[in-house]
């Protein structure tokens, strides 16, 4: 049975001009409105990635992001000036949907597009620049306001008059809670062990748990939060 989760999306976003943050190309500050979407399996038709390893690829094709997070971000000031959708990148803005709400592997319609959910939004040092704070990505990885990525399972048009719809859940883990288990500063293999056995969860983070497990230690994330320069 579909179960109906938005009514109506709030925003739709493509882009393809990178600009420079610490020396480094990124699409973050590149989106631009659109009326739809042309989703394939691998790519969005006039939406680009500069950074292809880390972002990308055929488990992070399209990017939600909630919308009401910006007025979050703004009363907790770590926003130089006022910034709005989709100033995070997003290609998929809506109101009244957040991470508690969705679960990895959960598969999702939108419009005639069907996807599936695959991971939150690592944050990086590029949203420091964006916003004009410091922190800003460690607020984001400590917050879970972070939304997350789409892998594509029947490609198609989204259209802006679109609702958003639940298919199928597989696992009983959030996307916030997948958040905790990821950057919880303390080694949790029990929570390791319980989120890479997500159906549906993307490759990457599948592989970097399984290093954890084997390693018994986290990774640094210093240059990812902060860049090379701080």
């Amino acid at each position: 049975m579909i179960k109906p989760m938005i009514e109506r999306i709030s925003g739709l976003y493509a882009g393809d001009e990178p600009k420079q943050f610490d020396g480094a190309s990124s699409m973050i500050d590149a989106k631009q409105s659109r009326q739809q979407l042309l989703v394939g399996y691998s790519s969005v038709e006039g939406d680009a990635q500069s950074d292809p390893k880390h972002h990308g690829g055929v488990d992070r094709v399209l990017h939600h992001f909630p919308r009401e997070h910006y007025g979050q971000y703004r009363r907790w000031d770590m926003m130089s000036g006022f910034k709005d959708a989709p100033a995070m990148g997003e290609n998929i803005s809506t109101v009244g949907l957040d991470e508690t709400m969705v679960n990895i592997g959960d598969v999702v319609a939108i419009g005639e597009v069907i996807v599936q959910v695959t991971q939150p939004r690592s944050p990086c040092f590029k949203l420091n620049h964006q916003f004009g704070h410091s922190e800003f990505a460690l607020a984001m990885q400590t917050s879970g306001l972070c939304g997350w990525f789409y892998r594509i399972l029947t490609p198609g048009v989204i259209n802006l008059s679109d609702g958003i719809s639940l298919v199928e859940r597989h696992s009983d883990i959030s996307v916030r809670q997948a958040m905790e288990i990821y950057f919880a500063t303390e080694f949790d293999a029990t929570g390791y062990d319980r989120l890479v056995s997500c159906e549906g969860l993307a490759q990457s983070w599948m592989t970097s748990l399984q290093r954890r497990l084997q390693s018994k230690k986290i990774e640094p994330w210093q240059i990812r939060l902060f860049g090379v320069n701080r």
